[in-house]
Formats: C-alpha cells, structure tokens, sequence
C-alpha cells in the first residue's frame, strides 16, 4: 500500500491491519488518497464533527472500490456501480450516519452513472470520492468514459474516438453542495477537500485524479510507476475557486484541480423533514 511510513502508526486504528498488504500493484496512487482521506477522517472525529460509530464505507467493483476492504469501519461490498443507491438506503435508514462512497471512473461514472446523476440531482448526504485513472483497470483496462481522446485502450487497439466525460461539468450542473477535484500527486489538497466534505452536508462529491502504471500507463507509454507519477505531477495545476469551464481535463494543457463549487443547498434529507 502507497500510504508513506511514517504515517502509518497514526493510521492504523483506521485499517483493518490483517488485510495489508492490499492487491495494489506497485505504483498504484490508490494507497496515497486513502491515507490522505484516512487523516482528514482522524482529524473531524477528534474534533468531534464525526463519530466513528456512525460512519459507513461503501464501494462497488473495482481497485478503487475495494479502499471499503481495508478500512476498520462498517463497509459494504456492492454490484458494479451500485455503490451509490446502496449508500442513499443506509442514509435514509438511518439518518444519523455519515455515508463515505469509493470507486473508480468506470465504476461511479460509467457503470453507475445514472445513480450519479440522480444524487447529486437530490442532493443526498454522502461523500462520493471517485479515483479517476482512466481506464476500467482492474477488469483489464477497457476504455472508460473519462479515456482521453485517441488514447489506446484493450477495448480501443486503435484509440478512442469518444471525448471524455467531464465529470466535474456534470456532477457542477446539478445539484449537488460541493465538487472538488485533487490528484495524488497533492496529497495535501485530498486531505483539505475531503476534510471539508466532512463538516458539510447534501452530496458532496470529490474527484481523485490518480496513477495506473500497470494497466494505463503502458498505453501511453509510461509503465514506470515514478516516471508515470512524475509526468503526472507535472500536469496538475492548483487554482484557487477555478470556474466550471476550467475542469477539462487535458494531458497537453494541464489538469486543473481546486473547488469547483461549494453552496448550502438544502440536502434531500432536509427536503423530506420539510414535507412532513
């Protein structure tokens, strides 16, 4: 796992210690948004704005998804991209619990999709952190929605021809209180947007931008885990409060990361009590 060392004795109340070492291949950015996400959650049930009773993690199918695994929380294991409606039935089953979902952008974005769209439309209360690398990768490294354009894939041997999707335009353009997106190169801005996501609530929704040496790296020519890193680092450029226009995520030009939106939109649960 890609969690530094020397974070590691402030983490392990978190993990499941029996479970490491994970199924992540060397180089895989996984390993760092978890403990970034791992040091945002220590610092809000320390201060008291979570409780570590009432927090559920959820994921679908996937190397993102299985973060679900290795966390020592109650967790659920869904269908392919059913992580999301399961999450919106532990919410209203039980209001007082905070719903952290898991996945990768074949998962939350492709397969699951629609449950997105419909979440962030009621604006349910979850957390939703999406790890986008590009590729469906741990079912063999098919073209996902997010695939650049003209970037060979197992599904595309000659490149896609679709432009991605842009998740943060689409996630922006409904309804949801909070759209970020970070990269594992920036550790330190998954830990601030996550930790913000924590003390907020509606459906709050971050994306992760990280490295799959193994299964899209070699695609593009850069299978070395540190080079892949490296170039990637390159690439990510933090702007202070950037406009939805900017979140295209372009490999020439840069991939901007930052808080795209942040509002107090009544949540779906605040709605329901409402209408009673």
């Amino acid at each position: 796992m890609a969690v530094t060392p020397r974070y590691i004795h402030q983490l392990d109340k978190h993990l499941r210690l029996d479970r490491i070492p994970t199924l992540y291949c060397p180089g895989c950015g996984l390993g760092i948004g978890l403990g970034a996400m791992l040091r945002a959650l220590d610092k809000r049930i320390s201060e008291g704005v979570v409780d570590r009773n009432k927090v559920v993690w959820v994921g679908g199918i996937g190397c993102s998804a299985r973060m679900a695994f290795y966390v020592s929380y109650d967790s659920a294991h869904v269908l392919h991209g059913r992580a999301i409606p399961f999450a919106t039935g532990v919410k209203l089953a039980n209001p007082e619990l905070t719903l952290i979902v898991v996945g990768g952008d074949g998962d939350i974005a492709g397969i699951g999709g629609n449950h997105l769209l419909h979440a962030a439309k009621r604006n349910i209360d979850m957390i939703t952190v999406m790890f986008t690398n590009f590729v469906y990768a741990m079912t063999g490294g098919q073209v996902a929605p997010t695939t650049p354009l003209g970037v060979k894939t197992t599904t595309t041997p000659h490149g896609n021809p679709e432009p991605p999707l842009n998740i943060i335009k689409v996630v922006a353009s409904l309804n949801a209180n909070y759209v970020a997106r970070a990269s594992v190169t920036t550790p330190h801005y998954i830990e601030q947007f996550f930790y913000r996501a924590l003390g907020m609530k509606g459906f709050r929704f971050i994306e992760v931008v990280s490295t799959c040496p193994e299964v899209y790296g070699r695609h593009i020519g850069l299978r070395d885990p540190v080079e892949m890193y490296n170039e990637l680092k390159k690439r990510v450029k933090y702007k202070p409060n950037p406009t939805i226009d900017e979140a295209l995520i372009d490999w020439e030009k840069g991939i901007i990361i930052g808080e795209f939106m942040v509002r107090d939109n009544p949540s779906y649960l605040e709605i329901i009590r409402g209408l009673k």
